[in-house]
């Protein structure tokens, strides 16, 4: 049934995302569907729990800069995939309460078990500690989404690695937390100079 809602999510958009639709592509009775899920809401939200329910870690490549490339990766295969099931998703939270319910949710999770590598490059000593993980998270994946579903830009995977490489410094210099850089400023031009 699930796999119907993102064939159908795909091929027609939300709009011919209607229970009968579902229903006769997954060959399930329309009225066994209604009692289940109710209305397309339910639908989408159940195809965005499935994906919370999975067992995924993020990588764990020895270094904050190599963590942040690799989920910037996966970030960036799932916004390029074809069909674009991830972008259908995020175009339909638009249009479902329950569906942008369930997409918070999913990236909560995300977020979440992502923490683990903001508190490893700690535990390094790459970043100081205090960083705020779910910021420094977020400003990593934010430009895939800003280019990819915003802006529908063209797909160019140096967009993953330079914004995994642009934040890991950021978070080096204390940009998520932690102890405040002090800064110069010479001619014009800003640097850190020490953490405070």
């Amino acid at each position: 049934m699930l796999d119907a809602v993102r064939a159908q999510l795909v091929e027609y958009g939300y709009d011919g995302l209607g229970i009968d639709a579902v229903a006769e592509r997954s060959g399930v009775h329309r009225t066994t569907v209604y009692r289940r899920w109710r209305d397309v809401g339910g639908l989408l939200a159940d195809v965005l729990a499935e994906a919370t329910a999975d067992d995924w870690r993020p990588p764990d490549t020895g270094s904050l800069e190599g963590d942040l490339r690799a989920l910037n990766a996966e970030v960036y295969a799932a916004l390029t995939e074809h069909p674009p099931v991830t972008a259908a998703l995020i175009a339909a939270s638009f249009r479902s309460a329950p569906a942008a319910g369930a997409l918070r949710s999913f990236w909560a999770d995300r977020y979440d078990r992502c923490a683990v590598v903001v508190e490893r490059a700690v535990r390094r000593g790459e970043v100081p500690a205090g960083a705020e993980p779910r910021r420094l998270l977020v400003a990593a994946t934010a430009p895939l989404y800003h280019e990819l579903v915003l802006l529908r830009s063209p797909a160019d995977p140096r967009l993953a690695t330079e914004a995994a490489r642009d934040v890991a410094a950021a978070a080096r210099a204390g940009a998520f937390g932690g102890p405040t850089a002090a800064v110069s400023v010479r001619n014009g031009h800003c640097s850190a100079v020490e953490a405070i």
